[in-house]
């Protein structure tokens, strides 16, 4: 009985997705070609001895104008999007007048973002992906990899369904609403599409999106990120288990969204106004019924814009971003989730010898091997201190910005030489495999204090006074401490790049963190030794310990392209996970 069920669903699939798809095109395209022919014939007759050549080029423009025109007779491209001239007199009007009169309508699927999932799995695949990984688990990630097996031959509306139940059956609520916060709006932010955006942007209408996939997934990005004024997206059903909230992975209420049904009652039915402006995508029919309700509409045309840089650059980002969380560096698309999943059995065999050279072998042969293994390291020195300090005299503290937690690690393989390193919160995992001494600071500044001047009298000394990792091109707030307790101080500069996984956590399991690092396949560590601090720039010549934290951050950040700010460690677990950071 399931293989004729199969052959039905096929038999659907071809006559009324491809067969009826390819008509729909075919016939809009005719009255393009109808244009066509009548240019041609009107170029072919003979023109009048008395027309100009320059009255003959500008008439051949207008046709040229009016056939590419005429190939999109339905709505026109979003390239020929205007300013309103009254733009100033819209700025001046009443909130409740404004939200009334001047909206803006879209979706974020394929219009707001660009697409780069295949439209037979769901284009908003990856991002169902990254909230089954990094949300859910890596059983539900695979399940929901495994579902793109039979996606390709049923509708859009079943295949998004199919995707969000496999996606929300049983999450947890609190898991949702983390990876909302810390985990999308760093790919949704890398994969605005630059065309939309830049009219989402300039205009001082309200801005409202509809879409019919989970409200969850979007909402806290489309309001904190790009202000919108509403979201209206399909909600999902929650349950309560011994007082914890999860999904059932099913629609509440009337269902799934349907966009131009869910617009009329949101304009049409309840104030009798239609919205200003209407952006669609060309490739989506549905899109064209529900812009149609607008006094203007535009469609974006994936096509027009594939020769285009459309990626919007860091620096107009809405909101920097400095903290996100996660352990995925890759968008995951179907075939990209497929090599991942083939590269982690692999991965992680290569991770565990990676790790061991590092802490059973000479620091020479590590590198070595680590370097015939994948790991790229590239170091860079100005200043060389070897041996153990003279009798009276501390040992050199190199001072790092933070980007994993192996940063002590590769300065003591790069330098040849052990070096103890100061931790604020390191597992104990972590500090076992570790090839170098760890000392774990009590968060006392005198106390710190005084165990960080033992440990100089009695060799050198690395400390990440950032006190957190930051994955992005910044640095956090410098702990002015080290700066009290020796005038030989050494910055270091530290860079860290990955391809598949972050070594960084903040809600995650830290232990695990040089695990997922080096399973990267080939990770990449960049350092730069500076020379050392001048005596006129540390407290013994007469500055504050807060003046030199703040001058070896910016030569850190002038040397490594960064942009310094005021952020610290609480900062950034207040933001992505909730808590102080504090490792247990």
């Amino acid at each position: 009985m399931v293989f004729p069920e199969l052959l039905v669903i096929l038999a659907e699939w071809v006559l009324y997705r491809l067969l009826a798809n390819s008509c729909y095109r075919a016939a809009r395209k005719l009255r393009g070609y109808g244009f066509q022919l009548k240019n041609l014939l009107n170029l072919s007759k003979p023109q009048p001895l008395n027309n100009s050549s320059h009255h003959q080029h500008q008439q051949q423009n207008q046709q040229s104008q009016h056939l590419q025109d005429s190939l999109n007779p339905l709505f026109p491209s979003i390239t020929k999007y205007q300013e309103p001239p009254d733009r100033n007199r819209a700025c001046s009007v009443s909130s409740d007048h404004h939200h009334h009169h001047h909206t803006l309508v879209c979706d974020i699927d394929g219009v707001l973002l660009r697409q780069h999932s295949s439209k037979h799995f769901h284009t908003f695949f990856p991002y169902f992906m990254l909230v089954a990984f990094e949300g859910g688990s890596i059983i539900r990630a695979i399940l929901l990899l495994l579902s793109c097996s039979f996606l390709w031959a049923l509708p859009q509306e079943t295949k998004l369904k199919i995707i969000s139940f496999i996606t929300f059956s049983g999450l947890r609520v609190k898991d949702m609403d983390n990876v909302s916060r810390s985990v999308l709006p760093k790919f949704f932010l890398e994969n605005l599409n630059l065309q939309v955006y830049d009219i989402w942007a300039r205009t001082s209408y309200s801005k409202v999106v509809f879409t019919s996939l989970p409200q969850v997934i979007v909402e806290r990005f489309l309001r904190e990120h790009l202000n919108a004024d509403d979201v209206v997206g399909t909600k999902l059903q929650e349950i309560e288990v011994l007082g914890r909230k999860f999904y059932t992975g099913l629609a509440s209420g009337s269902g799934f969204v349907v966009k131009h049904k869910s617009a009329k009652d949101y304009f049409l039915d309840n104030n009798n106004k239609k919205p200003s402006i209407g952006i669609g995508s060309s490739s989506s029919s549905q899109d064209h019924i529900f812009i149609s309700i607008c006094k203007e509409a535009y469609l974006w045309n994936e096509e027009e814009s594939m020769n285009k840089n459309n990626t919007l650059p860091r620096e107009r980002y809405p909101k920097p971003l400095i903290f996100h969380d996660g352990r995925l560096a890759f968008l995951p698309t179907p075939f990209a989730t497929l090599a991942m999943f083939i590269w982690l059995p692999i991965g992680f065999v290569l991770s565990v010898f990676r790790i061991s050279v590092g802490v059973l072998l000479p620091y020479h042969v590590a590198n070595f091997l680590a370097s015939l293994s994948g790991v790229r390291i590239t170091f860079k020195s100005h200043n060389l201190y070897n041996g153990p300090p003279e009798k009276g005299k501390s040992g050199v503290l190199y001072v790092c910005n933070h980007r994993t937690l192996l940063d002590p690690v590769f300065l003591t393989t790069s330098l040849g030489k052990p070096l103890t390193a100061v931790t604020y919160s390191l597992s104990k995992f972590s500090e076992l495999i570790a090839p170098l001494k760890t000392v774990s600071l009590k968060r006392d500044r005198k106390k710190d204090g005084e165990a960080m001047q033992r440990l100089l009298s009695k060799g050198d000394l690395v400390v990440c006074p950032e006190g957190t990792t930051c994955r992005e091109p910044y640095l956090l707030r410098f702990s002015p401490l080290f700066a009290e307790l020796t005038e030989d101080i050494v910055p270091v500069a530290v860079d860290a790049r990955v391809s598949m996984f972050y070594g960084t956590t903040a809600s995650g399991l830290k232990c695990l963190d040089p695990i997922f690092f080096l399973m990267n396949p080939r990770p990449v560590y960049c350092l730069e030794i500076l020379k050392k601090l001048p005596k006129e720039m540390t407290c013994a010549g007469g500055k504050s310990s807060f003046e030199v934290a703040n001058f070896i951050q910016g030569e850190l950040a002038r040397v490594l392209g960064f942009e310094c700010t005021n952020l610290t460690r609480k900062d950034k677990y207040l933001v992505l996970a909730g808590n102080e950071g504090i490792v247990r």
